[in-house]
């Protein structure tokens, strides 16, 4: 059995577990977290993921922002300005980038019900423009079933790091990993 089906698996005993209807947005996500060498291997065979979520009853509904940020920029008239000079970016980023994506992901979550699992892919795309925590954080509100983060990082107990690359954040989620640390009793 390979890595990703292994971490399938584990996610399988996390998703079948009984869902808790009173849990606060930040208890309502998942993060299967893995080796950022295996991005391509995982959007191969996420449709594991995705079994494994209707074999425990749930709905399943993939959302990957992987090309967030292009059409972002795509739309922007001053798009060859900040080619250009990207230092002017960072302003427009905040001000923004952060909202389109949230409005984005909250859109998804908002149209899903309290049984379905929200998947995001692609977070690695987003690295260097918004921070990860932050997007959760922003969309909490509106997560009626869960959302499952595939997070190509590390986790250190309740420590995220994003592609080994960023100092890690505390977060609230359950965190899925090969090595079954994130198991919830």
């Amino acid at each position: 059995m390979g890595k990703i089906e292994e971490s399938a698996s584990v996610y399988e005993r996390h998703v079948s577990a009984p869902w808790q209807d009173s849990l606060a947005g930040a208890q309502r996500v998942l993060m299967v977290v893995y080796d950022k060498e295996l991005e391509r291997t995982l959007r191969a065979r996420v449709g594991e993921h995705e079994q494994a979520t209707r074999r425990a009853g749930h709905d399943w509904k993939l959302v990957d922002s992987t090309r967030w940020f292009s059409e972002w920029m795509a739309g922007d008239e001053y798009r060859d300005a900040y080619f250009e000079e990207p230092e002017l970016l960072g302003m427009k980023l905040e001000g923004e980038f952060r909202p389109f994506v949230t409005e984005r992901l909250a859109g998804e979550l908002d149209s899903a019900d309290d049984n379905t699992v929200v998947a995001l892919l692609g977070v690695a795309s987003l690295y260097g423009f918004l921070r990860v925590s932050e997007l959760i954080r922003s969309v909490e509100q509106s997560i009626h079933g869960r959302l499952l983060v595939f997070f190509p990082g590390t986790k250190n107990e309740n420590n995220y790091r994003l592609l080994d690359a960023r100092d890690g954040w505390n977060y609230l989620a359950q965190g899925i990993t090969l090595h079954d640390e994130g198991m919830a009793p």
